[in-house]
């Protein structure tokens, strides 16, 4: 199992993704909030597994900003989770 975490801002997103046993798979990263920086996510995804059950995301729902990167990982069939702050 892989876990991606996703701190959500308006032009850009900073990344981590670790193991199940807590080894860091990607140290901290910056994608860019369009499309250049949702392939370069996915390329480090689809790098981890050809099976994307076994990935979970969490990203924070900060206002609207998190739609885009939504739906992206929606649309390529991550499972995604939504954490609201409040």
């Amino acid at each position: 199992m892989f876990y991606v975490g996703i701190d959500v801002a308006k032009d850009k997103h900073d990344c981590c993704i670790l193991s199940s046993d807590g080894e860091l798979i990607y140290p901290l990263f910056t994608i860019s909030n369009n499309s250049l920086g949702f392939e370069d996510l996915m390329e480090k995804l689809s790098s981890l597994t050809d099976d994307y059950s076994e990935i979970k995301v969490g990203l924070e729902s900060t206002g609207h900003y998190h739609l885009n990167i939504l739906s992206m990982l929606l649309d390529n069939g991550l499972a995604s989770y939504v954490i609201n702050p409040l």
